[in-house]
């Protein structure tokens, strides 16, 4: 992606100055949409690429690990981190409501002023990317947060939360929508918004629903494209060509990105240092067979101190992130067929990773079988806790109290609007 540096300048003049709240919007506009025109929209892309890759900071990229009992700290359990996470004042909470919220302004933003252009592919790409990212960002508060203001469009008024089931039809609705404006079109790479993109997130979002025809459609559409193949970890996280990530954030240094997850996982004796406050929890580092080719990437030792591998750079650079990648789709199409369709493509992957097959008797323990799975694959990827909450597993799993399978609103929204109490219960 070319430096974002040089292009969301106009963007940026778009979103001057600052709210109290994320949802008390004030006209962030410096410059008029009507001044805008399509030699512009290319800034205004970049800018909201730019806002939704960085506005929720690291946390919103491995929040579903730490809630998830994947890491902790250098003291105390998983438990405790979880619990010292679920606090409304917590900055864990806070950053990633704002930062959301922040992303969708842009978001909502830039599609006002591309549905004022004149028809052409660019307009229809802008505005599917634009409806992908919002359809991204709504899946990304109400996994987390549940009931959450749905805004179609900015407001200045203090709003209330909606249903969740209400985020989640305009989650449905902006995808289909998506897939509309850019059928037929390109991407220059897996950094831009495809078609493919769209599809992949729909199948998790059907899955996540229980919607699981659609989404084992979605994923097997994906699966027998000849664009993609599942291929080795040390591609899909070292930074080279691969076949099978869909779509990433690139998070690229040059551009300023400030996710920089491996400072996170990485230690200063590491070569590539990093401030290590959040290591593997003792369960992760036993859980992958010798013979998992993803073990040597997911997890390292140095010095007798574990780490988390997938994201190299510690404080030397960043890492893409990736959003949607292939093995997903062999996973989604897994569970949502079950045991009797879907044994053959959980053993599909298994065998591409180096491990041999399972058999299991029924679909309960087939369906373990694949959360193990995803665990194995998605360490520190953002998907462990949501895959227990939506299954019933996290409070024995976890060990977590009911009320634990939402996060708490910040206490800070709260107080600045009241319309949006109560908070979730438990909170």
């Amino acid at each position: 992606m070319k430096s974002l540096h040089k292009t969301i300048m106009l963007a940026l003049l778009l979103l001057t100055g600052a709210c109290g709240s994320m949802l008390d919007i004030e006209p962030h506009s410096a410059v008029s949409p009507t001044v805008v025109g399509p030699d512009d929209i290319d800034a205004l892309r970049m800018g909201m690429y730019n806002k939704v890759q960085e506005g929720p900071t690291y946390y919103s990229y491995i929040a579903f690990d730490l809630f998830g009992g994947e890491l902790m700290t250098s003291t105390g359990r998983p438990i405790d981190l979880i619990n010292s996470l679920s606090n409304a004042l917590h900055t864990f909470v806070s950053s990633q409501w704002n930062g959301y919220y922040k992303a969708l302004l842009q978001v909502n933003n830039v599609m006002s002023i591309a549905e004022g252009l004149a028809d052409s592919p660019l307009k229809n790409r802008v505005l599917g990317e634009c409806r992908y990212f919002r359809a991204y960002i709504y899946l990304c508060l109400v996994t987390r947060f549940g009931d959450v203001p749905v805004l179609r469009q900015n407001t200045q008024a203090k709003v209330s939360r909606d249903p969740a089931a209400d985020a989640w039809a305009l989650v449905e609705e902006d995808l289909d929508a998506a897939a509309g404006y850019l059928n037929g079109l390109t991407a220059d790479s897996y950094y831009y918004v495809s078609p493919q993109a769209v599809t992949a997130l729909k199948a998790r979002v059907k899955l996540y629903l229980g919607k699981k025809g659609e989404a084992k459609e979605l994923a097997e559409s994906l699966i027998g494209n000849s664009r993609f193949a599942l291929d080795s970890f040390d591609k899909i996280f070292r930074g080279k060509a691969n076949t099978e990530v869909i779509f990433a954030f690139s998070c690229l240094t040059e551009d300023g990105s400030s996710i920089k997850i491996s400072n996170q996982f990485y230690s200063y004796n590491h070569p590539n240092k990093g401030s290590y406050n959040y290591r593997p929890a003792g369960e992760v580092m036993t859980m992958y067979a010798d013979n998992d080719l993803r073990k040597e990437i997911s997890i390292t030792t140095l010095d007798n101190l574990n780490f988390i591998n997938k994201y190299p750079s510690g404080q030397t650079g960043s890492d893409p992130v990736v959003i949607s990648r292939l093995a997903e789709m062999y996973l989604i199409s897994a569970e949502a067929q079950g045991l009797n369709g879907g044994l053959d493509r959980l053993n599909e992957l298994r065998e591409k990773r180096g491990l041999g097959k399972v058999s299991p008797a029924n679909e309960a323990e087939f369906l373990t079988a694949v959360l193990d799975e995803r665990r194995l694959e998605f360490l520190a990827e953002g998907f462990r806790w949501y895959d227990l909450v939506r299954t019933g597993r996290a409070t024995q799993t976890l060990g977590t109290k009911d009320y634990q399978c939402l996060m708490p609103l910040p206490s800070r929204e709260l107080l600045y609007n009241p319309n949006l109490k109560p908070n979730n219960p438990g909170y």
